[in-house]
């Protein structure tokens, strides 16, 4: 995800604005960008896609047990179930992810610092083919190398950002998952809503799949359009894409739900 200030940077591109990309350059600005994000900052694409998900696939349930005619109780029961418990699998699947990530990255870092202590010369080289490639030559090029080698910190990153592609991750497993998980739960609940006021109030029985279908669309449009936020496109075309994602998802569920019930199970 990009952040706020290369947002900016991008917007005074397309208009072409030399001030506002001066604005966006400052020493400054810089600094703030790359020392340090919010959790909200690092953590907004871990909410918006476990939010996207929790909803269209809760969502799906309610649209299959309303294509096999079964009681509005069941879509709660349902969509409870597949709430926590695809909830919790997605929150495992991204906590291990990110998990592998952190320990392969600091597996090849330990590596490289090994090589630097035991193989100094032949990681030197690296170096040097590394900014001959750069286009660094003569005296620019054995500065560049002096300068990367007399620091071993320096050099491990070099090591890493230009022989391996990595970058050091910098969300924390753990609460990569709770995001993931907490916004499942929260936004994938509203398809359920209209069932648990139906519990409590009989009359809107009648409306509940109505009802729900209203909420989930209000929904996945809102949320779609939040996803800007991580996408930078346009946020009501990212809206109605999510929209009419969703839909089809449900549809879908709809059609298995109404096909079962022809043959009576």
């Amino acid at each position: 995800m990009i952040s706020r200030r290369v947002e900016k940077a991008l917007a005074a591109y397309d208009k072409k604005d030399i001030s506002a990309s001066q604005k966006a350059h400052t020493k400054e600005q810089i600094e703030k960008d790359l020392h340090g994000q919010s959790f909200g900052g690092k953590y907004v694409g871990e909410f918006v896609y476990g939010a996207l998900d929790g909803t269209i696939t809760t969502f799906a349930v309610v649209a299959a047990v309303a294509g096999a005619s079964l009681q509005p109780g069941i879509a709660l029961i349902l969509g409870l179930a597949n709430l926590f418990g695809d909830g919790f699998s997605m929150a495992t699947g991204n906590y291990l992810s990110s998990k592998s990530e952190k320990e392969y990255f600091e597996q090849e870092k330990k590596r490289e610092e090994w090589e630097i202590e035991h193989v100094r010369k032949g990681e030197v080289e690296e170096i040097r083919q590394i900014y001959m490639r750069k286009g660094f030559k003569g005296k620019a090029l054995e500065h560049a190398i002096e300068t990367i080698t007399s620091d071993k910190k320096i050099w491990v990153d070099t090591m890493l950002k230009e022989e391996l592609n990595l970058n050091e991750p910098d969300n924390e497993p753990i609460k990569n998952a709770a995001a993931t998980f907490i916004s499942f739960i929260v936004v994938g609940f509203i398809p359920l809503v209209s069932f648990v006021i139906s519990y409590f109030l009989p009359a809107t029985r009648p409306y509940v799949f109505t009802m729900s279908i209203i909420l989930t669309g209000t929904a996945l449009f809102t949320v779609g359009a939040a996803k800007t936020i991580v996408t930078k496109r346009n946020w009501f075309r990212n809206g109605v894409e999510m929209l009419l994602v969703g839909g089809l998802a449900a549809l879908v569920a709809y059609l298995v739900g109404f096909f079962l019930k022809g043959f009576g199970i």
